[in-house]
């Protein structure tokens, strides 16, 4: 009996597989929910991307926004400092990956975190620092994030940011 692999790769089966690769590549969002985060966000911003959009949250990133003064319009910033609407960046994504430092504040995680939520877009926390910061600062920052995406990353190094983000170059 041959085995399902086996099965599979058989010429009958051949004529049902699709030989061409998906139509558009994923759109992704890149947000720095803090200041350190921001420089890693912009050295990325500087490799070739296909669908990939680099934005910043971190001006509100330890600020409460005064009553009666909050904007969606302002909520993110692209990296030349462009005002950017949170609610149409998530719309146009298949993916929004938030870059946060321990240590720093993750506020901005929540908003940006109900914007994927309500749109059904999938959200990645990627926290740099890792390997530096104590038990306590981690499992702070893990818990700032943990309700707001759908995978958590701890790197220790910048370069692991580097390299998960390339993989969704493609």
């Amino acid at each position: 009996m041959q085995s399902e692999s086996a099965r599979m790769s058989s010429a009958a089966e051949a004529k049902f597989r699709i030989d061409r690769p998906n139509s558009r590549a994923r759109a992704v969002k890149v947000i720095a929910l803090d200041a350190p985060s921001e420089r890693i966000v912009k050295e990325l911003s500087a490799l070739p991307w296909q669908r990939a959009s680099f934005l910043t949250a971190s001006a509100f990133s330890g600020s409460p926004q005064p009553a009666g003064r909050f904007s969606m319009d302002g909520f993110l910033a692209d990296l030349a400092g462009r005002a950017k609407n949170l609610v149409d960046e998530v719309q146009a994504a298949d993916l929004v990956v938030m870059v946060a430092t321990a240590g720093e504040s993750a506020a901005a995680a929540g908003l940006i975190g109900e914007a994927c939520q309500a749109k059904h877009v999938m959200t990645t926390a990627l926290i740099i620092g890792g390997a530096s910061a104590s038990d306590e600062t981690l499992s702070k920052m893990l818990s700032a994030l943990r309700p707001h995406a759908m995978m958590l990353v701890i790197s220790s190094a910048d370069e692991y940011i580097r390299d998960m983000l390339t993989a969704l170059r493609a």
